[in-house]
């Protein structure tokens, strides 16, 4: 039985010990994560960073039930993760997370409510009820007035917006968000940011975003800094960023 609860306020909703994690290749074994611990509570927003390699998008995807590790416990809403069936894990991933990538990830051919529609499509909510929950996650990050374009005709900061309302459709519990300013320019990121912001400060979403530019990071309250797969700092923001409101 699929079991996720919000877990009590204060209480770590993710909390992972050990991790480790191994790529092989033939006779190469490539060691991405060294004995990663951390616990992030619910309705927090954290930020991962380092450079390239360090690890923090292959931490993003197992915290995120993509991968598993090769060693450790994860832990989500205090359950370990290795105990849930294939098919638990993807009714997780479709209800309870969302995901937003750098790339975007769109259909294209396919309009903008038809690619927000899209985890609708997965999940046991009443088709009669697919239209309604797009428009209004669609409407949340400002782009009604695109709803019938496709992607080949919205800028790159729409399309990342449509990228989070798609990731929104379910009202998930977590969002996981990895460089989603990396392919923008610094006005578009700033709107991008500040969409994240009001779902963390408005919505109560769990945030969880991985960058590589301490600029982006500084829009979160916590700062997790990766180097060669170890956590080499933990540390809370003091003068947080705020993003720019978007204009319809």
């Amino acid at each position: 039985m699929l079991l996720l609860t919000k877990g009590a306020a204060g209480m770590p909703l993710i909390e992972a010990e050990h991790l480790e994690k191994t790529y092989k290749d033939e006779e190469v074994a490539t060691h991405v994560l060294k004995g990663i611990s951390l616990s992030i509570k619910k309705g927090e927003f954290a930020t991962i960073m380092g450079p390239s390699g360090s690890g923090k998008s292959t931490l993003l995807h197992i915290l995120g039930c993509l991968e598993m590790p090769s060693k450790g416990i994860y832990q989500l809403s205090g359950k370990n993760v290795s105990e849930y069936s294939d098919a638990e894990l993807a009714k997780i991933r479709n209800k309870k997370i969302g995901f937003v990538f750098q790339s975007f990830n769109l259909l294209p051919r396919t309009t903008v409510l038809e690619n927000v529609k899209l985890p609708l499509t997965y999940s046991d909510v009443d088709e009669k009820l697919w239209n309604s929950l797009a428009l209004h996650a669609i409407e949340s990050v400002g782009l009604s007035h695109r709803a019938s374009f496709e992607p080949s005709q919205l800028s790159g900061g729409e399309k990342q917006r449509v990228a989070i309302a798609r990731a929104l459709v379910n009202d998930p519990q977590i969002i996981f968000a990895d460089e989603p300013t990396g392919n923008l320019d610094s006005k578009s990121g700033e709107i991008i940011m500040g969409i994240i912001q009001k779902l963390h400060s408005e919505k109560g979403h769990t945030i969880i975003l991985v960058t590589h530019e301490t600029y982006t990071a500084e829009y979160a309250e916590r700062i997790i800094r990766l180097r060669d797969g170890q956590i080499e700092s933990d540390t809370r923001v003091e003068n947080r960023r705020k993003g720019m409101t978007f204009v319809k």
